[in-house]
């Protein structure tokens, strides 16, 4: 390979707070907008119809797998070129960027073949028949035939990350936010020689946002020099990379997956108190998910730094950039802490105006700001042992506190005991402090066998 590719040697020479700084506060601003981006699409299918919302959040199922497998593999994708780069192995780091991209594709091209054939099945399963199967169905299937396009932008993104930039899927994720309040509109209801297309036009807004992103992302990699298109082999599949991704991407991604199950199981018990319980508490978990975003940026910050960092031997910015994501974190908890304490609330009665129901949400937020230490711990330790490439634990801590102690405890506190609400929270803080305590103690154990 005869071009010269730029490196990202500043990841493993510059000041890591300012590192930090640099890569987390664009990754966080960009979770906000695609928050943000979900919040606009369920605004324009409540203006449809109710049937259209339930159409989405029954779809959102199919889409999590989707969204689950991408942020897994990317991840890995990520994670091996940092190694790769850090031992200045550019020209193996640009054969992970290469293969990557369609390891990325060809997943997509499966999950688009089973979605569409096990898509009306599950929505069967869940309740949806008639008019409200093909509502689902509307938009799902516009979903799944643009899953290219989605995979592509994962891979796309883990390449510009391990050099540090997060700031070009940031830029993409604030024009897809403000493009799709635009194309919404006008795909839904049509406009000139637009057809109406209802439900179906939210989904194609989301997929033509995803090609137009693509050829920016693309655009951006190309200048890294980290891929090119002089020689198509390059993008050919390989046994041995293929494996490292495998390997690598099976646990970020099963993690994902099982937190979708863990969910649909805490929902079940939240159930038992009432649907006012349940709108309460998806209220409260909105809020709370919009102050965790700075904690997924410095996920995202030390998955590149120490990535790189640990593939360059420089162990002692491995342990540095643990321990000063891990103070920040703590900085922006208390931060959170506080200002839920204060404003909670007032949050919540934004979104309803039944007593109960704000009752309920912040009693959710009451228990729920004192695990943001815990989240923090766990996001952290997570991200370096995915750069560390020691990603098997991640998959049992994942099955841990999504399935096993989550079960556990809900049944103990719910049904056992028959306790209140707001003690099902304190079951869920002490599930989540086991594991962050857990998941501490083993990343520095794995350090300090490898960082030798």
């Amino acid at each position: 390979m005869s071009r010269r590719i730029k490196n990202s040697k500043h990841l493993i020479t510059d000041d890591i707070p300012k590192l930090i700084k640099q890569i987390a506060i664009p990754a966080s601003t960009g979770m906000f907008f695609n928050t943000m981006y979900n919040v606009v699409d369920t605004f324009y299918a409540g203006l449809i119809s109710t049937e259209a919302i339930s159409a989405l959040s029954l779809s959102f199922m199919i889409f999590f797998t989707v969204i689950g497998l991408g942020y897994g593999f990317s991840s890995a994708i990520t994670a091996l070129i940092g190694n790769a780069n850090g031992r200045n192995k550019h020209f193996l780091a640009s054969l992970y960027a290469h293969k990557g991209i369609f390891f990325m594709q060809m997943l997509a091209i499966v999950l688009t073949i089973i979605g569409f054939i096990t898509s009306p099945y599950l929505f069967e399963l869940l309740g949806a028949t008639g008019a409200y199967l093909d509502t689902a169905l509307e938009y799902m299937n516009v979903i799944l035939a643009g899953t290219i396009f989605f995979m592509t932008n994962f891979a796309l993104n883990a390449i510009l990350m391990s050099k540090g930039d997060t700031k070009t899927y940031r830029n993409s994720l604030i024009f897809g936010f403000f493009a799709n309040l635009i194309l919404n509109p006008i795909f839904i209801y049509g406009f000139l020689f637009i057809p109406a297309m209802g439900i179906k036009g939210i989904a194609l807004a989301t997929v033509l946002i995803q090609v137009l992103n693509v050829t920016y992302m693309l655009y951006k990699v190309m200048q890294t020099k980290m891929i090119h298109f002089d020689n198509v082999k390059y993008f050919l599949p390989h046994k041995k990379i293929y494996k490292d991704l495998i390997t690598q991407g099976i646990p970020s991604s099963m993690n994902m997956l099982i937190m979708a199950l863990g969910s649909i199981i805490l929902m079940y018990f939240v159930s038992l108190y009432g649907v006012k319980a349940v709108a309460g508490y998806g209220i409260g978990f909105r809020v709370e998910q919009l102050m965790l975003l700075p904690a997924l940026g410095l996920s995202s910050a030390v998955l590149a730094i120490v990535s790189n960092n640990f593939g360059a031997k420089k162990y002692d910015r491995v342990q540095e950039t643990l321990n000063k994501a891990l103070k920040y974190g703590f900085y922006i908890s208390t931060f959170g802490i506080i200002f839920l304490y204060i404003f909670g609330k007032l949050i919540i009665q934004q979104f309803d105006n039944d007593l109960e129901v704000i009752a309920y949400g912040f009693d959710y937020i009451l228990v729920e700001v004192w695990i943001f230490y815990g989240y923090v711990i766990l996001f952290i330790c997570i991200s370096t042992l995915q750069a560390i490439k020691k990603p098997k634990m991640i998959l049992y801590i994942a099955l841990y506190r999504q399935i096993v102690a989550k079960f556990l405890v809900a049944y103990i506190f719910v049904i056992w005991l028959a306790l209140d609400y707001i003690y099902l929270w304190v079951g869920v803080l002490i599930m989540i402090y086991t594991a962050a305590i857990f998941a501490y103690i083993y990343t520095q154990k794995m350090l300090k066998e490898l960082c030798v």
